[in-house]
């Protein structure tokens, strides 16, 4: 049975959008695909059971006051795994993604937690999770020397290059190679690379850990790390836009090496859409698209701004966690953004994850914003100033030019060539004698009118 034509019923019967690939599916649904609602019900129903009969209460406040809200957040996790709606995704599992889903709900509510306390308290929460936090911390500084051969060291020349070698560069290049993956676009990747690193130099006063050497942003970080992710991402899309999506029920294969094969490609997309932004297609687009890159920047600031303000190492498994929860949510949110832009008339209300993401990127701001107002409100250099006003500005003209001047331009020109083409196709007619009573009819019909007004 041939099934994941998204598009049929909106712009008629078979028809689907070309960037999407077709999928074949046997439609084989088997115990792995259904809701299991009353057996998570039941498990969870004993679970409670077993701790409310046979389990003694620890005499510990804190203790039970910790159980009590993980025990309240995994019991929202089994309603939402098996009750939420489901997104664009169904690989591995659409319970795999409604999970992620209401994990953006429990962080989004810990983040407005978090902004309702004061300063010190918040900071201080951070202890409940780990007793090592809530202590300042001093930031590393990844500029000073800068020379790449330094010839003052003659046991190691380029200590230089191996200090700056450290767990942040596979981040890097896995993180771009991910990303490539959720935006499915070369230019976009390399714009917000490239935006990143003039970012860091223009914040570079607020937050030490953005000073870096000239060396180490472009050539380290966008060229090798960034550069190389976004290429092996795009080859990657590139395959996955060709593959062949034939889906087949895991009992109806007959040899084992066709079973394992099955079970290997169940963590494989179900079908592949090649998003096609065209940003200068139309003034929605553009702003769209601008949103997004501006949505991306502000999310990559506040992993730097957050660990800074509520004092948390760069190594924590916390700041770890949070990159791998944006990694899960934003492959589903950038799918439903698309969507939304795509076909406006059939998603009339933007998803539920891209909701969620944004809502959860501007808490974090916030917070930000309310811990530490004085370093946000350092005042640029003057000669960052000037460049990202140049940069402003640049950006203003060509929209203004691009949606406004220009199609006046060309709308001018097209009735100009149309008014030459009627004034072309008239004389010819004179010229040649033919419909000349016709023109000359015209003419006495159009002077009757005048009198008659």
């Amino acid at each position: 049975r041939r099934r994941g034509s998204l598009r049929e019923g909106r712009d008629g019967p078979g028809l689907r959008r070309s960037t999407e690939s077709e999928v074949y599916d046997d439609g084989t649904n088997t115990f792995f695909w259904r809701a299991h609602t009353l057996t998570v019900l039941f498990i969870l129903t004993c679970a409670l059971g077993y701790v409310t009969l046979l389990e003694e209460t620890p005499q510990d406040t804190a203790y039970n006051t910790k159980r009590g809200i993980v025990a309240s957040i995994l019991v929202f996790l089994c309603f939402g795994v098996t009750q939420a709606k489901d997104g664009p995704f169904s690989r591995p599992h659409p319970a795999y993604w409604r999970f992620w889903l209401c994990v953006s709900v429990v962080y989004e509510l810990f983040l407005i937690f978090i902004l309702f306390q004061t300063v010190q308290d918040g900071r201080q929460f951070m202890k409940y999770i780990d007793p090592h936090l809530g202590v300042p911390l001093p930031e590393r500084d990844y500029g000073g020397n800068c020379l790449i051969y330094d010839p003052g060291n003659e046991t190691d020349p380029f200590h230089n290059i191996w200090d700056k070698l450290d767990g942040f560069v596979p981040a890097h290049f896995f993180g771009w190679y991910l990303k490539t993956l959720m935006i499915r676009d070369w230019w976009m990747c390399m714009i917000i690379s490239v935006m990143f690193e003039f970012l860091e130099y223009s914040l570079e006063h607020q937050l030490p850990n953005f000073s870096e050497c000239w060396w180490d942003h472009w050539i380290m970080d966008v060229i090798l790390c960034n550069g190389l992710g976004i290429y092996c991402g795009m080859k990657t899309l590139s395959w996955l836009s060709l593959k062949t999506y034939k889906w087949q029920g895991l009992w109806n294969i007959p040899t084992y090496k066709g079973k394992m094969k099955r079970i290997v490609f169940q963590f494989t997309p179900y079908s592949w859409v090649k998003f096609e932004w065209k940003p200068a297609s139309s003034l929605r687009r553009w702003l769209a698209v601008c949103g997004i890159i501006f949505v991306f920047l502000l999310a990559e600031l506040n992993t730097f701004y957050l660990k800074f303000v509520l004092w948390m190492p760069p190594e924590h498994y916390l700041v770890l966690l949070r990159l791998v929860f944006f990694v899960n949510v934003g492959g589903v949110a950038m799918r439903e953004i698309y969507d939304f832009m795509d076909d406006p008339k059939f998603y009339k209300k933007l998803g539920q994850q891209a909701w969620l993401v944004a809502a959860i990127t501007a808490t974090e701001f916030l917070i930000v914003v309310k811990y530490d107002p004085y370093t946000l409100t350092l005042s640029l250099p003057f000669y960052i100033t000037q460049c990202w006003i140049l940069g402003i500005i640049l950006v203003l003209t060509w929209t203004a030019w691009r949606f406004f001047i220009r199609d006046i331009t060309l709308r001018y020109k097209e009735i100009r060539r149309q008014q030459q083409e009627h004034k072309y196709e008239k004389d010819k007619c004179l010229s040649n004698g033919d419909g000349l009573s016709s023109i000359l009819d015209e003419q006495n019909g159009n002077k009757l009118r005048e009198r008659k007004l």
